[in-house]
């Protein structure tokens, strides 16, 4: 469970996976979870004409909603050597990619916030590498993705960070 926001209150956040979209990876199809929601997986399989599926999780603290702010869209640069992080205590919520890996990748960070005040995320890591033309990527029952960086083509590599979502000061 996530740490107590005090001593004297301790706060349950829980991770629940909503939604599973699948696009077409070359399509230029921008992706945004849903409304509240947060990417917490993704899945690839083919070279850019390929298909890839992204899940999307919504927070719960003390069973409540939390609530998902969008920021701007900010690039990742070219998909072959793309890296991209969240700024400190965003998390992601949508990513877009158009052509093959001379194509930019873009994505949408998100901040979190539960009774009007803004979450932490903390405790950021990275996956180990994984084949993109035929993987999957999900984040522990109690973490958001934060961060992903692909080298080269389809037969490149990718990670992914994941972050814990906090009510600690």
């Amino acid at each position: 469970m996530a740490p107590a926001a005090s001593a004297a209150t301790v706060n349950t956040v829980e991770v629940q996976l909503q939604t599973t979209s699948t696009v077409k990876e070359s399509d230029g199809a921008w992706f945004t979870c849903p409304a509240n929601q947060v990417m917490t997986g993704r899945k690839h399989s083919g070279d850019e004409n390929g298909y890839t599926t992204y899940y999307c999780s919504r927070i719960l603290i003390n069973g409540e909603q939390v609530t998902v702010e969008p920021r701007s869209w900010v690039s990742a640069g070219r998909e072959s050597s793309s890296l991209y992080e969240t700024n400190e205590n965003e998390v992601i919520i949508g990513r877009r990619h158009k052509g093959d890996e001379n194509g930019y990748t873009s994505y949408q960070p998100g901040a979190l916030f539960w009774q009007g005040r803004q979450l932490r995320v903390i405790s950021r890591i990275w996956s180990s590498s994984m084949k993109e033309s035929n993987h999957f990527a999900s984040v522990s029952p109690y973490h958001v993705m934060t961060g992903r960086s692909h080298s080269g083509d389809e037969n490149g590599y990718t990670k992914y960070q994941y972050a814990a979502v906090t009510t600690d000061s």
